[in-house]
């Protein structure tokens, strides 16, 4: 039986420095919050500038109607608040 100090220093030897960290060509989350976005998209995908995704923005908040969800997301939300529900009663549930 190997001793737990070897297994250790072994995998301390064959694990190559910074394995763990991310690929030096991702983006940090921090510089990605401080970015100002020029851009912006329509719900169906369509790119707008600035200005207009404001005015879109605008339009949306003053909409008088709430805005129509697809039946099968209606369900899973439903479903979901049913989960949440039940969770603190029967903690089993994934």
């Amino acid at each position: 039986m190997r001793s737990p100090l070897f297994i250790l220093m072994t995998l301390v030897f064959l694990c190559p420095p910074g394995a763990a960290l991310p690929p030096p060509e991702d983006v940090p989350e921090e510089v990605l919050r401080t970015e100002i976005i020029l851009e912006g998209r329509t719900p169906t995908g369509v790119d707008l500038t600035a200005s207009e995704y404001a005015e879109l923005t605008t339009a949306q908040a003053e909409s008088p109607y709430d805005p129509v969800l697809d039946s099968e997301i209606r369900q899973v939300i439903f479903l979901l608040q049913i989960r949440q529900m039940l969770k603190p009663i029967l903690p089993f549930i994934p």
